[in-house]
């Protein structure tokens, strides 16, 4: 199928490995020129070489900590001077701590907040109205299936993570009649490190083995198996694509048949 992504622009957070990495070769394949941003520079500069490789498209690295606002704004503006303009932003970041709610503190929710919500609105603020002048644009954020479905002990994802939906439900609104798209995507299982840490937490809590954990999960996928981190990153390509054109307001679960509502 063709995208009709050739010569377009994007700017992809949390790329230096997992799904973010994956979004950023996804579209590199289309013809997307990149700034891809993330906190390490070595594991974006490893990243960076192997699409340029690939593909010979432009791809420029931008370190930031995108939990702080000063480093939301400096790496928004760095890709806007490398690219000229963005017409497309995946916003994607780490997850935060698993944890219960009674085992939270505030530090923990200013934490969430600042690098789940306050790095997308930060982003969305930069990016959209060149958008808007430009009467073309799609916004995607990366979410999780926790936001349609709570995950056990991860009280700060399910709650942070949800706010980042109802922003995009709103923002599509807004931006609709100027050619924007704004949708989530929400992840399930997905071998990356996310998992990882998670087995390993719940080694410490819930007293079995990282075997146990996997095997808990896997259980759980009607699919039967974990995600792979490309799989999550042709939907992200498609929902950033001429054929996605119609499609606004919506959270995609890429989980295979994990969640069990209707709607």
């Amino acid at each position: 199928m063709e995208f009709g992504l050739t010569g377009k622009t994007a700017f992809v957070s949390g790329a230096s490995s997992g799904i973010g990495e994956a979004i950023a070769d996804s579209l590199a394949a289309e013809g997307v020129r990149l700034a891809i941003c993330a906190r390490r520079r070595s594991e974006l500069n490893r990243v960076a070489s192997g699409i340029k490789s690939r593909y010979q498209t432009e791809v420029y690295v931008i370190p930031a900590d995108l939990s702080r606002e000063q480093d939301v704004a400096e790496a928004a503006a760095a890709a806007q001077n490398a690219l000229g303009t963005v017409d497309i932003l995946v916003s994607n970041t780490g997850g935060p701590p698993s944890m219960r709610f009674v085992d939270t503190e505030q530090s923990h929710w200013d934490s969430a907040y600042k690098l789940l919500l306050a790095s997308a609105v930060g982003l969305t603020r930069s990016f959209l109205p060149n958008m808007i002048r430009r009467h073309w644009g799609r916004i995607i954020y990366m979410t999780s299936i926790a936001v349609k479905q709570p995950v056990e002990n991860l009280v700060l994802s399910n709650s942070v993570r949800s706010a980042v939906t109802g922003l995009s439900k709103t923002l599509s609104s807004e931006v609709a009649g100027s050619g924007i798209t704004v949708n989530c995507i929400l992840t399930g299982y997905t071998l990356t490190n996310r998992i990882d840490y998670l087995a390993k937490q719940a080694m410490a809590s819930e007293g079995i083995t990282y075997e146990q954990a996997l095997e808990k999960w896997t259980s759980e996928i009607p699919a039967g198996r974990m995600a792979q981190p490309s799989e999550v990153a042709d939907v992200v390509a498609f929902l950033a694509s001429e054929r996605a054109a119609y499609i606004t307001g919506q959270s995609v679960a890429v989980d295979g048949g994990w969640i069990k509502s209707l709607l």
